[in-house]
């Protein structure tokens, strides 16, 4: 491989890796503002028409890592309770 093949090969690489990233990015902030949404939504208010939507919403947001969810919810200023057994028997309070 020449000099110049290499360093075209490493350029290709280099714009894959950005474009990853970027998606990467958009992602985060996608699975951060459907975190929030979950962790705010009152299943009560929710039209029964919704009830499988939101349920597999809230299994892909559970699915998400630890680490990467917290990524996701700091980068939209998402600030949610944690999810405690506690937290869970405690019935919502109505609006």
């Amino acid at each position: 491989m020449t000099h110049g093949a290499k360093d075209q090969e490493i350029e290709m690489l280099r714009a894959e890796v950005e474009m990853l990233m970027k998606e990467r990015e958009s992602l985060v902030r996608v699975t951060g503002a459907a975190a929030a949404f979950v962790a705010n939504m009152d299943i009560h208010a929710l039209p029964r028409s919704a009830y499988e939507a939101a349920d597999l919403l809230a299994q892909c947001v559970n699915g998400v890592p630890e680490d990467t969810l917290a990524d996701a919810l700091r980068s939209v200023h998402a600030e949610v309770a944690l999810d405690v057994p506690e937290r869970r028997r405690k019935p919502r309070e109505p609006r």
